[in-house]
């Protein structure tokens, strides 16, 4: 098994960061041919999903979470900790924090206009870091 960790810096507030590019760099530098890439990032108020990563498509999605975890809500969460990020720990728990991405050919098994994104929802600037790991078949 082989370990690599991708560190991203992020705005928050739902920063959609396409990270296909450092996992393709990852797979050239370490000569992965045919397995299973495990992400997962380091968090609770993160995910990483695929999507089409086009402008429309990313405001779209951000207007989804806005809509569905509304920022202002009345969290229980807010209560416990007299903070204000109840909204991102949601949005986290429904996206998930982690994502199995098979490798054929030394290539993501990936649709043409599919990326893999990481998408910070807490409400400020962080360093986030995904931790990659290869299963080789």
């Amino acid at each position: 098994m082989i370990t690599k960790y991708i560190k991203s810096k992020t705005k928050g507030n739902n920063d959609i960061i396409d990270i296909t590019p450092e996992l393709k760099k990852i797979l050239v530098e370490e000569g992965l041919k045919d397995g299973i890439l495990f992400l997962s990032i380091i968090g609770s108020t993160a995910g990483l999903t695929t999507m089409e990563y086009e402008p429309g498509l990313v405001k779209d999605l951000k207007n989804s979470f806005e809509e569905n975890f509304p920022y202002k809500k009345d969290y229980f969460h807010n209560s416990t900790w007299s903070d204000d990020n109840g909204h991102s720990h949601l949005r986290s728990s429904f996206i998930k924090t982690n994502i199995f991405v098979s490798i054929t050919d030394s290539k993501l098994d990936l649709g043409t206009w599919q990326q893999i994104v990481l998408i910070d929802f807490d409400t400020k600037q962080r360093e986030r870091t995904i931790v990659v790991k290869y299963i080789q078949s």
